[in-house]
């Protein structure tokens, strides 16, 4: 069986990267998975997707703990540690990273024994955005396989960016072929690793955590040498304010909906934010029914505390 994994950025492709090379697979007759794996869907975190391609029925499921391919469409992922771009490599993995810095150079920063192969895919970077790159890393997993023709290949990008428009495609299909040709020389470098037996699985080793007070635990934390003594309302450049006119008092939206629990309530059903601990992700103006929760700049608030 392969195993692939795909490392870059939330923009980057790397969803996409995984969806047409499981398609080129698939169409030389592999069963195959294809999966992204990312927290918050945002621009520029990181993001990782995986492939899975065998001749038989595939009965691993999860994410690729050890890979046989690890494709890096940013190397500014590579010291990053809850990147996870090398977790599960050994002298069998094969890494293949976007880049100008030479391979030996890499090698040496890692400390790696297994094949480590570089290319600057493309030079149009701005703000971390590297166009086709995606694509460009589908042609060089495809090529390191060795069992995908370019004809496959571009089909696969067709099927999956036909939405998008014939000159998308044909400018994807364009970027994958010169990935592909670029390392033609290290074609089927990648073997498939064998099977992992479910006789050789160790259990991880458990922490056990011991059950604290409400008190110690809870969103609003009282006890001593806690957060609360880490003023993060520092952090806040926005500042959500409360029009307490049109306030409704449905104060289990906007305290319950607020992530660092800094929405407190009074004995008559007030909301009040505590300052101290308001990071000003603005969550509570856009949860609240009656719109009675403004966002101000924090500047405009602290020149007005000193008019007042």
């Amino acid at each position: 069986m392969y195993r692939i994994r795909f490392h870059g950025r939330g923009g980057q492709g790397m969803k996409t990267a995984s969806r047409i090379l499981g398609s080129a697979l698939f169409q030389q007759g592999y069963e195959v998975q294809d999966a992204p794996r990312y927290g918050a869907e945002r621009r520029g975190a990181p993001i990782f997707a995986y492939v899975r391609a065998a001749k038989v029925l595939i009965n691993e499921r999860g994410i690729i703990r050890h890979p046989d391919l690890v494709i890096v469409a940013d190397d500014t992922l590579v010291p990053i540690p809850a990147a996870g771009v090398l977790a599960g490599m050994d002298q069998h993995s094969v890494l293949f990273i976007n880049s100008s810095t030479s391979a030996d150079e890499w090698r040496s920063r890692l400390n790696l024994t297994g094949p480590v192969l570089t290319l600057p895919l493309t030079a149009d970077i701005e703000d971390r955005a590297v166009p086709y790159v995606g694509a460009a890393c589908a042609g060089a997993a495809a090529c390191l396989l060795g069992v995908i023709p370019q004809q496959s290949l571009a089909k696969a990008i067709e099927d999956e960016l036909s939405e998008h428009g014939a000159e998308v495609v044909r400018k994807n299909q364009q970027k994958a072929a010169q990935a592909f040709e670029a390392i033609a020389k290290h074609t089927g470098i990648v073997s498939e690793a064998e099977d992992i037996s479910a006789h050789d699985y160790v259990d991880p080793g458990w922490l056990d955590l011991p059950f604290e007070q409400a008190s110690i635990s809870a969103p609003t934390i009282h006890a001593g040498l806690t957060s609360v003594e880490v003023k993060t309302g520092l952090w806040r450049t926005l500042r959500p304010v409360i029009d307490y006119e049109r306030c409704n008092k449905c104060w289990w939206v906007c305290s319950s909906f607020c992530p660092d629990g800094a929405i407190n309530v009074s004995n008559d059903g007030q909301p009040e934010i505590d300052y101290d601990h308001c990071k000003g992700c603005m969550v509570c103006v856009a949860q609240c029914p009656p719109h009675a929760i403004e966002t101000i700049p924090e500047q405009q608030a602290l020149q007005r505390e000193e008019q007042t």
